[in-house]
């Protein structure tokens, strides 16, 4: 696991954090962005990078 952290990925249009994965900041410095399914909304929406609480 070495340099990885957990990060959180939040929808853009309802502000929930839906998903979670991990990263290795050092080799990829810049923020994720992808596109996945929200189930509140129900339909594929951007979301973003966010730090958790670890």
């Amino acid at each position: 696991m070495g340099d990885r952290i957990k990060i959180g990925l939040k929808c853009t249009e309802n502000g929930d954090i839906n998903y979670t994965t991990m990263k290795n900041p050092k080799t990829h410095t810049e923020k994720f962005e992808v596109t996945k399914y929200s189930p509140r909304l129900r339909k594929h929406t951007l979301h973003k990078e966010v730090k958790l609480k670890s």
